[in-house]
């Protein structure tokens, strides 16, 4: 897959007259992963939202995959993962997946479901309700049913919160794979070192604006923690590198 998978253009969204996002304008391209920081109150999860087209811009302009970032042909291609699971708390994963296999309308749902419970590691947990499941456990689900319509676009909201260590490690490891597949990822974090890890591109919010973004190398750890000190203290700073 090759060009543009996202295109904002003077994006504004309020709620309630409030300003919540001020003229973004960005791009992100096939194949990129791009994280996304900011303090909390930045607008970071209504753009993720808006980019899973679970929200509609209050004025500019939104394409996905060069199409208009509500049209079904679009929204087929988005896999989300955001503070809400989308899961059935009194179903098993295997349940849950199935359930999500067939709305889709996919083909050889079982061999599907199986290798999906595998790759994020919960194949000794498929009968499980999920209300029994741990955070980092629903988090993976979460991935798994985010993943299982192989989408060429997967958002993720602050993915990171909330688990321990090993659940770090195995959705670490898993948004590793997606982006080798060639997946095109925007998340949300407040965790720099395992961002920068994994992104190629980072984007920063402050007060609903675009303040900085970095359009060459990814900056390092402390170069961004020095970027991100200072723009949030003084965001009329934000400048793009």
């Amino acid at each position: 897959m090759n060009g543009c998978v996202v295109t904002a253009e003077n994006v504004h969204k309020t709620f309630a007259w409030t300003p919540v996002l001020r003229d973004i304008s960005c791009t992100v391209e096939a194949g990129q992963a791009v994280a996304v920081f900011g303090p909390n109150g930045a607008g970071k999860t209504t753009l993720l939202r808006l980019l899973a087209s679970l929200l509609k811009p209050s004025s500019g302009s939104l394409r996905l995959f060069a199409l208009p970032a509500d049209d079904p042909r679009a929204r087929r291609r988005i896999g989300f993962v955001g503070h809400d699971s989308f899961l059935y708390p009194d179903l098993s994963p295997l349940e849950n997946l199935r359930f999500y296999a067939h709305a889709y309308r996919l083909d050889n749902v079982s061999a599907r479901v199986q290798a999906m419970l595998e790759y994020v590691g919960l194949q000794d947990w498929a009968a499980t309700p999920v209300r029994s499941l741990s955070r980092g456990m629903e988090q993976r689900l979460a991935l798994a049913r985010a993943l299982l319509h192989e989408p060429d676009l997967l958002l993720l909201d602050e993915p990171y919160t909330g688990l321990d260590a090993e659940a770090l490690e195995l959705l670490h490891a898993s948004l590793l794979r997606a982006k080798q597949a060639g997946k095109t990822i925007v998340f949300s974090s407040h965790d720099f070192e395992r961002s920068l890890a994994l992104c190629s591109r980072v984007l920063m919010l402050c007060r609903g604006r675009l303040v900085w973004q970095s359009a060459a190398d990814t900056p390092s750890v402390a170069e961004l923690r020095d970027i991100y000190t200072d723009l949030t203290r003084h965001p009329a700073r934000g400048r793009q590198d």
